[in-house]
């Protein structure tokens, strides 16, 4: 899959496109910006809490639980000398406490957390 980003109308804003799909990002009015669209870490958050969804949704739905959804909020922002990204879950179902924590391994299992807490190689071309 490609993933492509340019100028947009705005000040900042940027035409992300991703296949067919088109999204916009932007930078906060504070910094320059119109807050047209996402900033690019709350992009990043957005692809967690939606991998974490969608995995766990699927392994709830092979396992037979008896999950009715699940609501994934993510705050995130310099911590510590790094970024971090802090995942907060809500199981709604009749779940009981070792379905939970089962459901809560899985998540840390999808593939965008695997691919944020691994070694990440960025290799830049200019053409």
């Amino acid at each position: 899959m490609e993933v492509t980003a340019q100028k947009g109308s705005g000040k900042l804003q940027q035409v992300i496109t991703i296949g067919r799909h088109r999204l916009l990002s932007d930078a906060p009015e504070a910094f320059g910006g119109e807050d047209t669209g996402a900033e690019p870490h709350d992009l990043l958050a957005a692809a967690l809490a939606a991998c974490t969804t969608l995995t766990v949704t699927m392994y709830a739905r092979r396992k037979g639980m008896p999950l009715d959804d699940v609501r994934v909020r993510i705050t995130h922002g310099p911590e510590g000398g790094g970024y971090a990204f802090r995942r907060y879950i809500d199981y709604v179902g009749a779940l009981g406490p070792d379905d939970r924590q089962r459901l809560t391994d899985i998540a840390s299992k999808c593939p965008v957390h695997k691919t944020l807490s691994g070694s990440i190689a960025i290799v830049t071309e200019a053409v």
